[in-house]
């Protein structure tokens, strides 16, 4: 798996954006707005370059992960909580689909005689990065307490070389 420096940026924004803007648990007021962070907060706060950060956020506005306002009490707030917000929505709004064979979706691919096989092979890899990114949620990240699963496949040494 190959993570873009804008996929990774743009998770380390939402993380710290669900924590300094108090949106990471589920029992916030749906009448209330939470705090909007700036994104001269989260630059600073991430080490991300602030010019970088503005089109990222940009893009996460247009994916509905973030809304915007602007002026002097603007920045930048989560859409819902960040316990609805897997990891692989993140992704996709910054980079499109998980898994792609030299631009192609893997069900499209036409692998003939010996290599045919290799099409379920990048269908069962996109099954299983799906299976990952999609049960971890921003706010797992933000607290820390990842599920079972991820501890269970973290745990092993060989994942880690």
């Amino acid at each position: 798996m190959r993570l873009s420096a804008r996929v990774d940026y743009a998770l380390r924004a939402i993380v710290e954006l669900a924590v300094v803007a108090g949106r990471t648990t589920d029992d916030t007021d749906p009448g209330r707005r939470p705090s909007p962070v700036t994104a001269e907060q989260i630059a600073r706060a991430q080490d991300i370059p602030p010019k970088f950060l503005e089109s990222i956020l940009l893009q996460l506005r247009r994916g509905g992960v973030v809304h915007a306002q602007r002026g002097p009490e603007g920045g930048y707030w989560l859409t819902r909580p960040a316990s609805e917000i897997p990891l692989a929505e993140v992704i996709r709004v910054v980079d499109g689909p998980l898994s792609h064979v030299r631009g192609q979706r893997p069900e499209d691919l036409g692998y003939q005689g010996a290599a045919r096989a290799l099409q379920e092979v990048w269908i069962a890899l996109r099954a299983s990065e799906r299976e990952i990114l999609e049960l971890v949620t921003i706010a797992d990240v933000a607290s820390g307490q990842l599920p079972a699963r991820v501890r269970e496949l973290a745990a092993n040494p060989a994942a880690w070389t």
